[in-house]
């Protein structure tokens, strides 16, 4: 029932329409790993850090079931930082720095205690990347899912569509899918997209859902209303981890499945952007958890009479 998570363990600066704050843990594969591991265990992390990176960071994280074999610590370096500034919609956002540091000379290695894993989820990160941890395992896993981004599609779309024959899932946003098909149309978008490999297609549209595809099959989940969306940094990384842990929870990889897969991953992102950073995932508990899929229930659920 492993889990391994390929991605950034990172620092962010962040400042949106109501707070800010200079330095906090962020990466693909932090909040990731958070959100899995709410709901099995283990997750095997693939990363790299400096030494920076806090220590009390990487206990935490152990301590909920995270193995960190696969993290590389660099002495004397200084871990992979993002400076952002988010708009008042809160969907669009300026990127202010990125400073690779440990990240520009990653070389991911699979240790030995990984092999057998049933999941793979490759968080957005060079395609190149992606390749060489999924050329490493002996056993192919049930289910690989790729996280990419437009910048990917920019500086190596022949490597970005290499993978894509490589996986299972494909995660994207709506823009995304759009640059990477040609197509305005989500529908037209979603088949050509899937035509190049994945039998599943999730593109994600923010605070106005998911969509998933597979197929002739269309699946549509909300996104829950909040009252206060604090910081949607790592809420698509979050989104990940909670669908990725329910499906190697349950082992169940139906479309039926898939579909509470999106439910569960929209209700974990939903509790990432009430706070800066993974702040709000390392607090809540399984209660919390239910209470709020329950939530997502009650929003799709009705009750219709015929006249």
């Amino acid at each position: 029932m492993s889990l391994i998570t390929l991605g950034t363990m990172a620092f962010d600066s962040i400042e949106t329409p109501f707070g800010k704050i200079d330095k906090i843990v962020g990466g693909s594969a932090t909040y990731v790993a958070y959100a899995a591991s709410h709901l099995m265990k283990p997750v095997q992390q693939i990363s790299i850090v400096g030494d920076d990176f806090p220590k009390e960071e990487m206990d935490e994280l152990k301590k909920r079931g995270v193995q960190m074999e696969g993290v590389e610590i660099v002495k004397g370096k200084k871990s992979f930082f993002w400076s952002g500034k988010y708009h008042l919609d809160m969907n669009t956002r300026d990127t202010l720095v990125t400073d690779l540091n440990v990240l520009a000379d990653f070389n991911p290695i699979v240790p030995s205690s990984y092999q057998g894993a049933e999941f793979l989820m490759l968080g957005n990160l060079m395609p190149s990347l992606q390749i060489n941890v999924i050329n490493q395992l002996q056993k192919r896993p049930k289910l690989i899912v790729l996280d990419t981004m437009n910048f990917w599609m920019d500086t190596a779309l022949a490597e970005l569509q290499k993978v894509i024959t490589m996986i299972d899932v494909l995660l994207i946003n709506d823009t995304e899918a759009r640059q990477l098909s040609g197509e305005f149309s989500l529908v037209k978008a979603a088949k050509k997209v899937m035509e190049m490999g994945p039998k599943y297609l999730i593109i994600k549209k923010g605070e106005h859902g998911a969509l998933l595809f597979h197929e002739n099959h269309v699946f549509f989940a909300p996104a829950l209303p909040l009252e206060d969306v604090f910081d949607p940094t790592g809420a698509g990384d979050t989104f990940a981890g909670g669908f990725m842990g329910h499906l190697a929870r349950t082992r169940d990889l139906s479309f039926d499945n898939m579909k509470t897969a999106i439910i569960v991953g929209s209700a974990m992102a939903s509790f990432c952007v009430e706070k800066f950073g993974p702040q709000r995932l390392k607090e809540i508990s399984k209660e919390d958890i239910d209470i709020r899929l329950q939530e997502f229930v009650q929003l799709v659920n009705f009750d219709i009479d015929l006249v």
